[in-house]
């Protein structure tokens, strides 16, 4: 697993979690973003949505990741 202590704040990563007990959607999940945070505690993920704050305790694996693929313009529809 990833070291936090190897990692600056705006690398991209994907950290896979285990959920309380009680949430919703099984019993792990994934944050994918920009690293923003790393305490004693916590690890803070920005994913595309929202800002994600992560016990560390709860943290199973965790990973660099390549940055984001640049977004494809939309398609034009063929008239007819």
């Amino acid at each position: 697993m990833l070291s936090f202590s190897d990692v600056t704040p705006g690398e991209r990563l994907v950290v896979r979690y285990r959920l309380a007990e009680g949430q919703a959607g099984g019993h792990f999940s994934d944050a994918l973003g920009e690293l923003r945070e790393v305490t004693e505690e916590s690890v803070s993920i920005q994913t595309r949505t929202e800002l994600v704050r992560i016990p560390r305790a709860a943290i199973t694996h965790a990973k660099r990741v390549p940055q984001a693929p640049a977004r494809r313009r939309p398609r034009v529809p063929r008239s007819e």
